[in-house]
């Protein structure tokens, strides 16, 4: 049997929320009041697996760049 993690889970809502607003990777980076990457965005859009630290920095970087209140379980799917 396979016991590994998945680490892949797809596009995420992440994606369609930036695509909907018009935000890029580097919107959430700016608007960031924490230290995240371009890297750790793309990561997260792709749906490759994030700790719960990084998903919580760019959660509060999404609200911090669209005023808008979302809760992890909007952004991410896993």
């Amino acid at each position: 049997m396979n016991n590994e993690i998945q680490r892949n889970m797809g596009n995420q809502p992440l994606t369609s929320i930036m695509d909907e607003k018009g935000l890029t990777a580097h919107d959430l980076v700016a608007a960031s009041e924490e230290q995240i990457t371009h890297k750790m965005i793309a990561r997260g859009r792709k749906g490759r697996r994030l700790s719960r630290n990084v998903q919580f920095k760019i959660l509060r970087a999404l609200i911090n760049a669209t005023e808008t209140q979302y809760a992890l379980k909007d952004v991410f799917n896993y």
